[in-house]
């Protein structure tokens, strides 16, 4: 396992892009959002960090495989837990993980790769669910 892949978790203590995500998509919309994740337990956020590295472990097969599929189902399931996710907006969320290489980067801080097959697994899973 490399460095890399060691990666522990996010911090959800704080939020390095919320002036930016209040510019995209408004106060509120924000300030749900952080109260949801004020809300948070510790057993919330390593849920959370162990999804990130279960998929991880799983990087290397096609996002279309069954164990990829029932792990964007946990995914779907966990993230509509915190809000609210459209299968439109979860595969745009999955585009945003490649697309903003900060997010690329936080991702891959997991296994190099995750972030770009989540967007895949996350594709597949947002259309075949329609």
């Amino acid at each position: 396992m490399s460095n890399q892949e060691e990666f522990h978790g996010f911090d959800f203590s704080r939020n390095p892009y919320e002036q930016e995500a209040r510019n995209k998509w408004g106060d509120k919309a924000v300030d749900e959002a952080n109260e949801k994740a004020k809300s948070m337990t510790a057993f919330d956020q390593e849920k959370f960090n162990e999804m990130f590295r279960s998929l991880a472990a799983i990087r290397h097969l096609s996002p279309a495989s069954k164990e990829a599929q029932e792990k964007m189902k946990e995914w779907y399931q966990l993230l509509n837990k915190m809000g609210t996710y459209s299968l439109d907006a979860f595969k745009g969320l999955g585009e945003m993980y490649v697309d903003d290489k900060r997010f690329m980067k936080n991702i891959d801080g997991f296994g190099d790769g995750l972030a770009k097959f989540m967007r895949d697994a996350m594709a597949v899973y947002a259309d075949t669910q329609k």
